[in-house]
């Protein structure tokens, strides 16, 4: 700009700064505003390369610098605050990731009580089986101290933080082995959880507490397998996809089932601290027995509600609990 007076310069291109300036505070804009926006935009643009090139005046510069960022923003759109993201998770694409999978976690949930429940029939009424597990000393010493004692064997706030993380382990396993379809779900996850389950109800059951097993049990169990139960399914969805990805590409398939799954998972994290907390805080508690199962009960029944009323709401919007904008990935469209 060797030869051309500054104030010149910015005497003739003042008002097409002040009109960039003026779209930019709008928070609507017509078409033509919008093409307008961008023309000025870029023109802007090539004056504060103009002017940082041939006589940077530093006060000019961080005006048109200034102005050129909040163009920038307007142009291209500027990024969803966290917030909203957070707010969009909790209540549209956790739920109804975890709804769109409903019927293979319930599926897995309801295979594993009747594994539970014919183990713990087994064990409670036959002598044989309970004799094979261990002698009647160490029956006893696990029915009248070791199953109770269990829960506050350590301080609440690091037996939650255990609990919480051989959780988060166990529903991560159930989550990957599902993906590799359904046998070794049930194999390494659900098939020893069922047994054990089966096994200490069986045994307390066998010497007349099944009062105690249900009581310690109940309060923090319902959440906790359910939460298993989910990864499970999610798992075992993303693995059957694999195998018939529907109407859309197999690629396309997998990348939105996998993102799906990640979402669950991020998610069944609080699942699993909340029931970490109960297990330590609740269940260990001098609270009468009816307190502690209803309030494990009400925390269950509040993330079905959750998942049901949220979720369902969700997918008849047309959501699949997918990632959305920067997280997710950009696709060709394709024929369903």
């Amino acid at each position: 700009m060797a030869g051309v007076d500054l104030d010149a310069f910015v005497r003739a291109h003042a008002a097409e700064w002040a009109r960039l300036d003026e779209l930019c505070r709008r928070r609507r804009l017509t078409g033509e505003e919008a093409d307008e926006l961008v023309d000025l935009y870029q023109r802007t643009a090539t004056h504060l390369s103009t002017v940082q090139s041939s006589s940077p005046d530093p006060a000019l510069v961080s005006r048109l610098s200034s102005l050129v960022a909040r163009a920038r923003s307007a142009v291209t759109g500027a990024h969803t605050p966290a917030w909203t993201e957070v707010s969009r998770f909790v209540r549209v694409v956790f739920p109804v990731a975890v709804w769109r999978a409903r019927w293979w976690w319930i599926g897995a949930g309801l295979g594993f009580l009747v594994v539970a429940t014919l183990v713990g029939t087994w064990v409670a009424t036959s002598p044989q089986v309970q004799a094979a597990i261990g002698t009647p000393e160490e029956i006893r010493q696990l029915v009248e101290v070791e199953f109770a004692d269990y829960y506050s064997s350590s301080p609440a706030g690091s037996f939650a933080a255990r609990v919480w993380t051989n959780n988060a382990w166990a529903a991560a396993q159930a989550l990957l082995f599902g993906a590799a379809l359904v046998v070794p779900c049930l194999i390494w996850v659900l098939w020893p959880n069922a047994l054990n389950v089966g096994i200490a109800g069986g045994l307390l059951a066998a010497n007349g507490r099944l009062d105690l097993f249900f009581g310690l049990i109940t309060p923090h169990g319902l959440l906790e397998l359910t939460a298993v139960f989910v990864a499970a399914g999610v798992g075992m969805r993303l693995g059957w996809t694999i195998v018939d990805p529907g109407p859309r590409p197999r690629a396309v398939a997998i990348a939105e089932e996998g993102r799906s799954a990640i979402v669950v998972a991020l998610g069944l994290v609080v699942v699993l601290l909340v029931s970490g907390v109960i297990e330590a805080f609740v269940t260990p508690s001098p609270l009468p027995t009816w307190a502690r199962i209803g309030i494990g009960v009400l925390a269950w029944a509040g993330f079905l509600a959750y998942v049901a009323v949220l979720g369902s709401r969700a997918e008849r919007a047309g959501d699949i609990g997918d990632l959305v904008g920067d997280e997710a990935t950009d696709v060709l469209p394709y024929a369903a």
